[in-house]
């Protein structure tokens, strides 16, 4: 009788055991596939990390709304420093003129990854050592866990790294690889690294133009297409502007406007009061007339304006110096805002930004617009002669 009293015991533990079991909820392992947090992309803008849901049954799938808009954001004194120490509430943000909710804001100092694009088309030649300089003299200011990649063009797009490197030997040793080549792809370049992957992503980025702003050979992408590529990223440009023009740019008395006249041929036919038809001296090769420089400089100061970068005279190498430092501490300690505009808006449609802080004798950077896209997929790849060349 004991013996049967010991088995009835224990089967009924056994069933206790299974329906205790079966009322648990299974144990998933992780799954990269499946636990991954989304990596959303807004309309054109960048990815970000807060995510709206929609309320939707238990039964049904939860779908995410990819609408937000982020941009970057530096505030500087009025000596060009940056201003540290802000907070949410010292921003307001104005979306097509419509002030919108701040939903996505951070200020800590982070990392960030810069693009080095550098111009080795003919009419960079005299200057080529001056680049290398400048670029080496970037590359210094940064800090162990910032990372760059450099590229060079000319007609083509290169890739001088593998990828985003900390790694400075490296840097060093792509930045003079950066030789001589044929013909100026400029907005072929803006627009292959714009669409790179390590641009779309989220966290800090900025791209570093080393040019003089002439653009001769583009052919997949044009002055504004390029542009628009920059505003549908959360990346700074910074360009620095060589000026390689040669003995032109005198600029008539009568007009204001540049004349084609070469400097030392103007200077001595006004020392001896002799007046000449400037039209005498137009034509050349392509990429050098005086509208062309002036076209590129333009170029330039609409990508940074776009971006919410600064342009930069490449003139004096000590103030340069200075800037890169200046430029270095922006881009780690810049504020990132984010915010669901009320309007979302079509796709194709271009809406406008317009930041302001709450504070007295500030200068606000940051991009000044946006393109809506459906998804980045959207965006076409630009890239030169199919792929961008490695090295």
């Amino acid at each position: 009788m004991p013996r049967l009293v010991i088995i009835a015991a224990f089967l009924i533990a056994i069933f206790s055991f299974n329906a205790t079991a079966q009322g648990k909820p299974p144990v998933l392992k992780n799954d990269p596939q499946t636990d991954k947090p989304p990596v959303l992309k807004n309309n054109g803008e960048s990815t970000s990390p807060p995510t709206k849901p929609t309320a939707t049954p238990d039964d049904e799938v939860i779908t995410v709304e990819t609408n937000l808009v982020t941009t970057p954001v530096s505030v500087l004194d009025r000596n060009g420093r940056f201003i540290p120490g802000l907070k949410k509430k010292d921003f307001k943000i104005y979306d097509n003129g419509v002030l919108q909710d701040i939903t996505y804001f951070q200020s800590e100092e982070q990392p960030f990854t810069v693009i080095l694009l550098i111009d080795i088309s003919p009419s960079t030649k005299y200057k080529m050592d001056e680049i290398h300089y400048a670029a080496v003299t970037f590359v210094n200011q940064l800090r162990p866990s910032d990372k760059v990649m450099v590229v060079a063009f000319d007609q083509r797009v290169r890739a001088l790294t593998d990828e985003p490197t900390s790694e400075k030997p490296k840097i060093y040793s792509a930045i003079y690889k950066a030789t001589f080549g044929s013909g100026t792809s400029l907005y072929d370049a803006v627009a292959v690294v714009t669409d790179l992957d390590i641009i779309k992503v989220s966290g800090r980025k900025a791209v570093v133009i080393f040019t003089d702003g002439v653009d001769t050979t583009s052919r997949a992408a044009n002055f504004q297409s390029s542009l628009d590529g920059v505003q549908e990223v959360d990346a700074l440009v910074y360009p620095i502007r060589y000026n390689t023009q040669q003995n032109t740019g005198v600029v008539s008395t009568s007009t204001g406007q540049p004349t084609d006249i070469p400097k030392d041929i103007a200077d001595m036919m006004a020392a001896r009061g002799i007046a000449l038809d400037p039209r005498a001296f137009r034509g050349g090769a392509r990429g050098t007339s005086p509208a062309e420089y002036l076209k590129g400089k333009e170029y330039l100061a609409k990508l940074a304006e776009s971006s919410g970068g600064r342009i930069f005279e490449a003139d004096d190498i000590k103030n340069l110096e200075a800037a890169f430092s200046g430029v270095a501490e922006e881009l780690r300690r810049q504020y990132s805002i984010g915010y669901y505009p009320e309007n979302p808006g079509q796709p194709g449609e271009r809406r406008s930004v317009k930041i302001r802080v709450v504070r007295p004798n500030t200068v606000v950077r940051a991009k000044n617009g946006y393109i809506i896209r459906q998804t980045r997929s959207t965006i076409d790849s630009r890239p030169v002669d199919g792929t961008m060349a490695t090295k």
